[in-house]
Parts: structure tokens; C-alpha cells; sequence
């Protein structure tokens, strides 16, 4: 499965559980994850990688960044069952 299928399965998976899924293009920063899900005044950054997909450096750099500010930014391979334990 490519990643942008896997992102369609993510999105609509979210967006039926009430979320705003926003895809990110094309930001003033690189490296920045794949997704960006909003729901009740909360939102977490999502990289969408394939079965086996490496993180580039900028991408682990990046998602170690949004921690540190507070963020909760994820690596999903497919649609997280877990998730929906929150």
C-alpha cells in the first residue's frame, strides 16, 4: 500500500471519529509530519510511513522538535487501533 493510501485510510478513519484532518503540503518548514488531526482543542502531528519506511533525519529531528514543544506528534503505519483507546 502506498503512503498515500494509507493516509486516506488514516484520514477517514479520524474524520469519522470526529476529527478535522488537515494534510501538510507545503509549510515554511521542512521535515514537518504528513498530517495534522484536530479535535476538542487538541491536535497531534501524524508521519505516515509504509510497512518498514525509515524516518529521514530532518523527519526524526523534526518530530522530537514538536515533542519538546509539547506536541504530540506520532509515526503510523497504518491506522492505529490504540488510538481509539484515548
Amino acid at each position: 500500500m502506498t503512503e498515500q493510501k494509507i493516509q486516506k485510510k488514516i484520514t477517514d478513519k479520524l474524520t469519522k471519529q470526529g476529527y478535522l484532518v488537515i494534510k501538510l503540503i507545503k509549510t515554511n518548514v521542512n521535515g514537518i509530519p504528513d498530517l495534522l488531526a484536530l479535535k476538542e482543542g487538541k491536535a497531534f502531528f501524524i508521519e505516515v510511513k509504509r510497512p518498514n519506511g525509515v524516518l529521514a533525519p530532518l523527519q526524526e529531528y523534526r518530530i522530537k522538535q514538536l515533542k519538546e514543544y509539547g506536541c504530540e506528534a506520532v509515526v503510523w503505519c497504518d491506522y492505529q487501533k490504540e488510538f481509539e483507546k484515548k
